[in-house]
């Protein structure tokens, strides 16, 4: 298969794995995932990968120990498959910046939230929702950047809002926002595979 070669990190279910497979099975996204890695073993992700025949890895403590081990192994596992793009879907562990820097603006990440709003340490899955629903804000979203070295710093590629209702609870809210970020991720990759994105400064100029 030509286009390019993706690696997909994540800790938990996978629903976004799941939208970039169906969106590179319809054709629409230029490019394969080359493999799956997960920080936990368990991860439901997984099992979706294996489903379509995709590579899995599990990068954890109890298989190679410290986090300098098991940064090493991502390098050489990513060089090894000539990694183009990663794609953090829901993956919570903290990438090195060796991995960043490596990899600058070859790496998005999708965030339930319209970043700057609701985003950086300590916000992740839920405890966003949650924190909107507190704030009490009419509008959230998600959001695709690409990742620095600032937690949820990045180049912001693609938003998209959703209204919240004054009967939402954390768990419809997540729905909602779900439903844009599987939308919104296999869009940005589709971009960065049709290298349609160009980062100036900060920003990101779509052609």
């Amino acid at each position: 298969m030509s286009g390019i070669k993706i690696a997909v990190l994540l800790s938990g279910g996978g629903t976004n794995l799941q939208s970039l497979i169906d969106a590179i099975e319809l054709g629409k996204i230029p490019g394969q995932i080359s493999v799956i890695i997960s920080n936990k073993k368990e991860a439901f992700g997984l099992k979706r990968g294996e489903k379509h025949g995709i590579e899995t890895m599990v990068l954890d403590k109890n298989t190679y120990g410290c986090k300098e081990k098991r940064d090493k192994v991502l390098v050489e596992t990513l060089l090894e498959k000539k990694i183009d793009l990663i794609v953090l879907a829901g993956y919570l562990a903290i990438l090195s910046s060796n991995v960043i820097e490596k990899y600058k603006n070859r790496i998005i990440n999708i965030h339930p939230s319209l970043i700057p709003s609701f985003c950086g340490d300590g916000y992740y899955g839920e405890k966003v929702h949650q924190a909107v629903l507190q704030r009490g804000v009419k509008v959230t979203g998600a959001t695709v950047h690409f990742v620095n070295e600032i937690t949820d710093g990045g180049p912001i590629i693609l938003q998209e809002t959703v209204a919240v209702a004054i009967d939402d609870d954390v768990k419809t809210l997540q729905e909602k926002v779900l439903e844009i970020e599987h939308k919104i991720l296999p869009l940005a990759v589709k971009l960065f595979a049709e290298d349609r994105l160009e980062v100036v400064e900060n920003r990101v100029k779509i052609h």
